[in-house]
C-alpha cells in the first residue's frame, strides 16, 4: 500500500503555524497539529494571555501600575493576615485539646482508683462468702459464734 499524503500549511495572527495533514490512500484527516514559527525554530508557542505583555514597557510612574501594585499590596496583607488567624486559631485549640486531654486523664486516674477499690471490697466480701459457706454432705455439732447472734 503507498500512502500519499497531502500537507497544508496556515500561520494564524498569533505566529502560530497549523499543519493539515490528509492521507490520500485511507481518506482520513489527521488532527492539526500546533508548530511554533520562530526564526531559530524550537522555540515555545506563547499562549494568547502572554503574547501583549512579552515586548510591552511597565512605565512604573503610571497611574494603571500603582493601582496594580496597591491591590497587590492589599491581596498580600490580606493573605498574610489571614495565615496568621489560622495560626493563631491552630494554636489556640492545640490548648483547648491539651487541657481536654489533661482533665480526661485525671478522670481516668480517679476511675482507675475507684474501680481498684471496688475490686477489693469485691474480693474481700466473696472470700468471707467462701469461709462461711459449709461443704456440702457434711454436717458440724459445734455452733459459729456468728450465726447464732442472728
Amino acid at each position: 500500500m503507498s500512502k500519499t499524503s497531502q500537507q497544508n500549511t496556515t500561520t494564524d495572527a498569533s505566529g502560530v503555524s497549523v499543519i493539515h495533514t490528509q492521507a490520500h490512500s485511507s481518506g482520513l484527516q489527521q488532527v492539526p497539529q500546533l508548530v511554533p514559527v520562530s526564526p531559530g525554530g524550537g522555540g515555545k508557542a506563547v499562549p494568547p494571555s502572554k503574547q501583549g505583555k512579552k515586548n510591552s514597557f511597565v512605565d512604573r510612574n503610571s497611574d494603571e501600575y500603582r493601582q496594580r501594585r496597591e491591590r497587590n499590596n492589599m491581596a498580600v496583607k490580606k493573605s498574610r493576615l489571614k495565615s496568621k488567624q489560622k495560626a493563631q486559631d491552630t494554636l489556640q485549640r492545640v490548648n483547648q485539646l491539651k487541657e481536654e486531654n489533661e482533665r480526661l486523664e485525671a478522670k481516668i486516674k480517679l476511675l482507675t482508683k475507684e474501680l481498684s477499690v471496688l475490686k477489693d471490697l469485691f474480693l474481700e466480701h466473696a472470700h468471707n462468702l467462701a469461709d462461711n459457706v459449709q461443704p456440702v454432705g457434711t454436717e458440724t455439732t459445734t455452733t459459729n459464734p456468728e450465726n447464732s447472734a442472728q
